[in-house]
């Protein structure tokens, strides 16, 4: 099993597995990994799999529960018209930047029912720092940014859902819908850590332990 299966199994597969008649919206399929994970769960469960991807992906199951649609997945329009208007469960593994992770979450969050979960994958920058194996410049920069991007969502929608993060592999965030109020505009994150007052704190830190 690999890191990113094992990601899947244990902070999403087991949140989702005993939900009955569950429909899933996954955006980015790929090889089909996590498309056959989902499809599983939808055996067991008489639910429904609804996957988009820009690449043609229909090879990756025959399943009749599944239903694949070659689209960008920010073709909103085309996706609610052919898509069902809610789901359980929402994945998102699609492009990892900020700005686009962004307007799908506005937009896919309206379509998830309450209580249900949303899943954005590659949001930790760690494995793919310069020091490390992964070393990628665009991994690093992007998942960051986008791990700062959700923290802005969430802090103007503490009340409307649920958030937690998973940092096996790539990392994995988790959003769990409370009620059915539709998302306030993010706030920025302001930081005091260029402030004058911060200096002077490190200042005397350092002069404290040369003391």
């Amino acid at each position: 099993m690999s890191e990113y299966q094992y990601k899947l199994k244990k902070e999403l597969i087991e949140k989702i597995k005993s939900i009955k008649d569950i429909r899933i919206l996954e955006l980015g399929v790929q090889r089909g990994v996590s498309t056959k994970m989902f499809l599983e769960i939808c055996k067991k469960n008489k639910g429904k799999l609804y996957s988009v991807d820009i690449e043609d992906c229909s090879f990756v199951s025959k399943d009749k529960n599944w239903n694949f649609l070659k689209s960008r997945d920010d073709n909103f329009e085309l996706i609610d018209k052919k898509f069902p208007k809610n789901f359980d469960v929402v994945y998102i593994d699609t492009l990892h930047e900020a700005y686009h992770v962004k307007k799908l979450i506005y937009h896919f969050y309206k379509k998830l029912k309450k209580n249900g979960y949303m899943f954005i994958d590659d949001i930790s920058h760690l494995p793919y720092l310069k020091s490390e194996k992964g070393n990628n410049f665009y991994c690093e920069i992007n998942n960051h940014e986008t791990f700062n991007k959700i923290l802005e969502i969430y802090r103007s929608n503490v009340q409307n859902f649920d958030l937690n993060f998973s940092f096996i592999a790539s990392g994995l965030t988790i959003i769990r819908k409370k009620n059915n109020s539709n998302l306030n505009n993010l706030k920025k994150i302001v930081m005091r850590k260029n402030s004058l007052k911060n200096s002077l704190r490190k200042t005397w830190r350092k002069l404290k332990n040369q003391s």
